[in-house]
């Protein structure tokens, strides 16, 4: 496996792999690597010739209120695993490199973010798109990976990628869980004893509120209020939200019909877990 730390050299590095008519697989994650980031590779491995992973923290997607410098990193396990996984290129820059010390443009995203994650992380998604948007340029890859528990994100890069007409195919990978099904999640390790054995009941708030759907159900109140209290009744954690939406356009729903979207969000004391369920309704 190949570590890069340089963009610049990269970039030559990724010209040489093309003009031998490599394909490349890009999965980008900000580390702490598990499950599933592995299972994002293995995808990768599978469908491409050359799996390139970056490893970058970025700063942009970090809000007034939240901690950058406390994001768990291991860089040294990260590189183990990501060499067992079948990566073939590392790229692990610094801030300095990715990034001028003045800004010269600000990319604002104007669509997709209103809801979920982002209603309550104004900004998230700007960073996120514009480190994406550096790191499409360097890698140049010919398929992106990306995990559905974030699929919001994959709604954003949806956008990014036909928007800006990027020659890239975005594949979407189920998301890895637990025995007990919660969704690995760098952020479980700050969840305590209580609250771990508590977390699987938001995907079990999920199937509950999906098997209605698949029974008939088309209130969207109504079933958001069973989830609301299947999950106040179960776990300590503050509810963020609950929502029943299109899916990868995230816009309300009159009638659930359709690829639709049920997804939470719950703060515990010092987690914030995600999660959601993605289906097809008909008529």
């Amino acid at each position: 496996m190949d570590i890069f730390t340089s963009k610049m050299d990269l970039q030559r590095h990724v010209q040489a792999l093309k003009s031998v008519g490599k394909t490349i697989g890009f999965v980008p994650t900000m580390g702490f690597l598990h499950e599933g980031h592995l299972k994002l590779v293995e995808r990768s491995v599978a469908e491409n010739d050359i799996t390139i992973m970056s490893i970058f923290v970025n700063p942009l997607q970090f809000g007034p209120n939240e901690d950058y410098d406390a994001y768990p990193r291991n860089p040294d396990k990260d590189q183990v695993l990501a060499k067992q996984a079948g990566v073939d290129v590392l790229f692990m820059p610094d801030s300095s490199d990715m990034y001028d010390q003045e800004h010269a443009f600000h990319i604002h995203v104007l669509q997709r973010t209103d809801r979920l994650c982002g209603k309550s992380r104004p900004g998230h998604f700007d960073g996120v798109v514009t480190i994406l948007m550096k790191l499409f340029h360097i890698v140049g890859p010919n398929r992106v990976y990306f995990g559905l528990k974030d699929a919001q994100q994959i709604s954003v890069v949806d956008s990014l990628i036909n928007y800006f007409d990027f020659p890239i195919e975005l594949v979407a990978v189920e998301t890895v869980r637990e025995q007990d099904g919660l969704a690995r999640s760098s952020r479980n390790v700050y969840l305590t004893n209580l609250e771990r054995k508590e977390a699987p009941y938001l995907y079990k708030a999920l199937k509950m509120g999906e098997q209605q759907i698949l029974q008939g159900e088309r209130n969207v109140e109504r079933i958001t209020q069973m989830i609301h209290e299947y999950i106040e009744k179960n776990t300590s954690g503050k509810i963020d939200y609950i929502e029943l939406l299109s899916f990868p356009e995230l816009r309300s729903l009159s009638s659930i019909q359709g690829k639709v979207i049920l997804a939470i969000a719950v703060q515990f004391t010092r987690a914030r877990l995600i999660d959601n369920t993605i289906l097809t309704v008909g008529n």
